[in-house]
């Protein structure tokens, strides 16, 4: 079955690994799942990748009656590059969290433009 990638998926360090081997292999399934969606649709559905405020994006899993967010960003275009996750057991998106994911962003970015 051949894909036909619409964008890139990269895991900037182990922010995203750490928070994804710690799932119940389920979990992992959907995250993959997920991940393939929006690797190869043109338009992904707001019920799998949402914009959150500042370049920030949150990937959105459910599992049963738990919810599972990862943070991303984009990066040279089609480049999607995922950080934190969390598991989120209010309404609301957690502020701390959005706050460790711009923060990363940030790092993410000075690490690179002091490569260049």
């Amino acid at each position: 079955m051949a894909h036909n990638f619409k964008r890139n998926i990269v895991y900037y360090k182990n922010y995203y690994l750490d928070f994804f081997d710690a799932l119940a292999a389920p979990v992992q399934l959907k995250f993959n799942y997920t991940l393939g969606i929006i690797a190869t649709m043109e338009r992904v559905p707001a019920k799998f990748f949402k914009y959150i405020e500042e370049g920030i994006y949150e990937v959105r899993v459910e599992a049963g009656t738990n919810i599972f967010r990862v943070f991303c960003f984009f990066d040279d275009g089609q480049l999607v590059v995922l950080i934190n996750g969390f598991q989120k057991k209010t309404q609301k998106t957690p502020k701390n969290e959005i706050a460790a994911a711009k923060k990363i962003k940030k790092e993410y970015f000075d690490e690179k433009s002091n490569k260049q």
